[in-house]
C-alpha cells in the first residue's frame, strides 16, 4: 500500500478532499523527522512510539574485499507499535501468506 493509497481511504473515510488530506499527511510526517531531527521521541497513544535508538560502532566487511569496514556510532530512528496496535493486526502467518 502507498501513501496515495491511505490518502484515498482517509478522504472516502472523513469526506475530505484527496488534496487536503494529502497536505495533511505530508505535514504529519513532516513534523514527526522535524521533531525526532530536534532529539525528542514521539508517543501516539493506542498505536506507538516514535524514538531514537544510538546503535554502537561496529566492524563490518566490504563484500567484495573482504576489507575490515568501520561503522560509527550512529542515531537511527525506530517504531514500537503500542499493544493495542498488536492485538488489532494479529494474525497468523498463514493469513498473511494468503493477502500476499
Amino acid at each position: 500500500m502507498t501513501k496515495a493509497d491511505l490518502v484515498e481511504i482517509v478522504a472516502e473515510r472523513t469526506g475530505f478532499t484527496k488534496t487536503d488530506v494529502h497536505v495533511i499527511c505530508d505535514t504529519l510526517l513532516d513534523v514527526i523527522k522535524e521533531v525526532m531531527s530536534d532529539g525528542y521521541n514521539i508517543e501516539l497513544r493506542r498505536f506507538g512510539t516514535f524514538k531514537l535508538k544510538i546503535r554502537k560502532p561496529r566492524m563490518a566487511r566490504n563484500p567484495r574485499t573482504g576489507e575490515p569496514v568501520p561503522i560509527e556510532k550512529r542515531v537511527i530512528p525506530v517504531f514500537k507499535p503500542s499493544n493495542d496496535f498488536k492485538d488489532q493486526i494479529a494474525i497468523t502467518p498463514e493469513e498473511l501468506e494468503k493477502k500476499r
